[in-house]
């Protein structure tokens, strides 16, 4: 089992959607007429917070052109552990299809990937106005939309919850000594990670059939109805345009339908009976 190959990009995927969901946040500055004067765009990277921290205490002077500038935001992942609670049956498998072939998918192990988004700022004000636009979407989860494996057509809804918000000031030393505000975001991410895909042997399944009996008693209640289903046009593939044709079908037997001989087998008295017809 291990050892076969196989990436679906999953992980990736997951931090690339997480970083989307703040490459967009501005701040603004008013002047005492309430006029807009400046509107920035936060700047966002990936990288822990002690990176960039570090950076920002090493180049003390704002007019060096090598000094990193604020405000700015950082994230990274910071754990992956299994989820017990969202747990499947480990031998569970579906069917899916690539467009032409059909495949044989076990359900997905649940994971959480643990997230830390770093808002640094020189202005307080900089800082609530970011994470007054971040905070209202997450009561506590937001959900986003993953295409997991592409090859299947595998989309799936990712909670991302808000853990819990931290804050720091690390202004120390001198009036020269630059000043950084640091507003910590842990998330959460439930995810799913999927193992290797193989084809199946099995085809599509092009007809339903559902008989209905008479009472819930399965040793002696009779059948009255049967409904069938099948695709139309019968050759429709996972990716065509079809519709269903139904038929029902009425019994006054007490046959039921074998689905290992694929046929109906007659009760004990309708079977003497018709060997008694037979006999005349």
């Amino acid at each position: 089992m291990l050892g076969t190959y196989f990436y679906h990009e999953i992980i990736r995927k997951t931090i690339i959607s997480f970083g989307t969901l703040f490459n967009n946040i501005h701040i603004k500055h008013e002047n005492q007429l309430n006029n807009t004067i400046d509107d920035t765009k936060v700047s966002l990277s990936y990288g822990p917070q002690q990176k960039f921290l570090a950076k920002i205490v090493e180049q003390a002077q704002l007019a060096k052109s090598t000094a990193i500038s604020l405000p700015r935001m950082s994230f990274e992942m910071t754990s992956i552990s299994y989820d017990p609670t969202r747990k499947a049956g480990v031998t569970q498998t579906f069917k899916a299809s690539d467009g032409s072939n059909i495949k044989k998918v076990f359900m997905p192990v649940p994971y959480n990937i643990g997230f830390e988004l770093n808002i640094f700022t020189k202005l307080n004000d900089d800082a609530l106005q970011i994470v007054e636009q971040i905070i209202p979407f997450f009561q506590p989860s937001f959900n986003l939309t993953v295409d997991l494996v592409k090859s299947i057509g595998e989309k799936r809804d990712m909670p991302v919850i808000l853990d819990n918000i931290s804050f720091q000031d690390d202004y120390e030393g001198d009036f020269s000594t630059r000043r950084a505000l640091i507003y910590t975001l842990r998330f959460t991410a439930k995810t799913y990670l999927f193992g290797p895909i193989s084809d199946s042997s099995d085809g599509l399944i092009k007809k339903v059939q559902v008989d209905m009996h008479t009472s819930t008693d399965t040793k002696s209640a009779k059948r009255e109805m049967r409904y069938i289903a099948t695709p139309n046009p019968i050759d429709a593939g996972p990716q065509d345009d079809f519709g269903f044709d139904e038929n029902w079908g009425f019994f006054t037997d007490s046959g039921d339908y074998s689905p290992t001989r694929k046929e109906d087998i007659w009760g004990n008295l309708c079977l003497i009976i018709m060997i008694v017809l037979m006999m005349l």
